[in-house]
């Protein structure tokens, strides 16, 4: 089934005022129940907690529309450098057919249109709390076990590459963003990509479906019905079954890069004891040796997830209107992966790296 959708750009920047009436204009068009309503009736609030797209929520106040609410995605300027548009498309088509994040509703020229999910998002001291922990893992592992429409090997490297591509040939117009930009090394970072890529092929690292930008914020909780649900799912292709489960771990240090925060050995077992149950109605005896390789595994692509947010973001600092700092939050990144670098790599078996 086609899904609905209108030639019409939402300009992110424009006022107030101007930006509320282009994405009421946008949901009568694309949202067929609410073609006749009036776009008086329709409410628009800002959702907090991106730092890549501008999420909001529009409500209509009538009573017997259904749906009442929908969510409006509009994506940050030239997003396409990091995120594959088309790909998120298709996939998010499959994985709402699959029973994960939110149904897409239409589509605009720069944003989607898609079902509104009640429940409240997660903070990262939230995510680490061993029952919240465990339930995530288990529905980590269903995504995991999802079969979807793309190329099943691991897109870390292509879009590494990609990342590098463009991040090595900008330009900035502001005298201190240019100054940072200039101070980084690309030579230095396609050396330590390398260097990754060589060390963790001995891993034979399951290839699974992955999210690929697991932060608190894109795990969101009904209390009341007791259900967890993963949401954002723009990165989300077949990657690495560690470097999912890394890229979660680094996010317990939050936007304020607080690694002291990282989950310690102990802690990623609990994760990795449910996640290798995954939805057993009876009990799974999980073996030290499984545990072992998924925690070796985990911890070298976190040194992987460290390399992609750093390259992310100075792509970022370039092209985004949203207010942070990108090329500090490079450092932040790409600093942790080099204090984690030597002992991160020394838990590949010496035996793996000499084959």
């Amino acid at each position: 089934m086609e899904t609905p959708s209108c030639k019409f750009y939402v300009d992110p920047t424009a006022d107030e005022e101007t930006l509320k009436k282009a994405v009421r204009h946008v949901c009568k068009s694309v949202v067929k129940e609410w073609h006749g309503v009036e776009e008086t009736l329709m409410e628009v609030s800002h959702i907090t907690g991106g730092i890549t797209n501008l999420l909001l929520k529009v409500a209509v106040t009538s009573s017997g529309v259904s749906p009442e609410c929908v969510t409006v995605r509009i994506f940050g300027p030239h997003t396409e450098a990091v995120i594959d548009r088309d790909r998120e498309i298709q996939g998010l088509r499959h994985l709402s057919e699959s029973g994960f994040g939110a149904g897409l509703i239409g589509l605009f020229d720069n944003g989607m249109v898609q079902t509104f999910i009640v429940a409240r998002t997660l903070t990262p001291p939230e995510i680490s709390q061993p029952e919240l922990a465990a339930r995530i893992a288990k529905e980590l592992r269903r995504l995991h076990e999802t079969e979807a429409p793309f190329p099943k090997e691991p897109q870390l490297w292509a879009d590494l590459s990609r990342f590098m591509k463009k991040a090595s040939t900008l330009s900035f117009e502001d005298p201190k963003k240019k100054e940072i930009y200039e101070s980084i090394s690309f030579t230095e970072l396609q050396e330590e990509i390398d260097e990754l890529k060589r060390s963790s092929k001995s891993l034979e690292a399951p290839i699974v479906f992955a999210h690929n930008d697991l932060l608190s914020g894109n795990v969101m909780y009904n209390e009341e019905l007791d259900k967890l649900y993963f949401i954002d799912f723009e990165y989300s292709t077949y990657n690495y079954r560690g470097y999912d489960i890394a890229n979660h771990f680094n996010e317990y240090a939050g936007f304020e890069c607080d690694y002291n925060l990282y989950p310690s050995k102990d802690v990623q077992y609990h994760f990795f004891h449910h996640y290798l149950d995954g939805f057993s109605s009876e009990k799974v005896q999980v073996t030290e040796a499984e545990l072992e390789r998924l925690y070796i595994e985990t911890n070298v692509f976190a040194l992987g997830s460290h390399l992609y947010w750093a390259i992310w973001a100075i792509v970022q600092a370039r092209y985004s209107d949203i207010d942070f700092d990108y090329l500090g939050y490079f450092f932040l990144r790409y600093g942790e992966f080099k204090r984690k670098k030597e002992d991160f790599l020394s838990l590949i078996p010496l035996q793996q790296i000499d084959e």
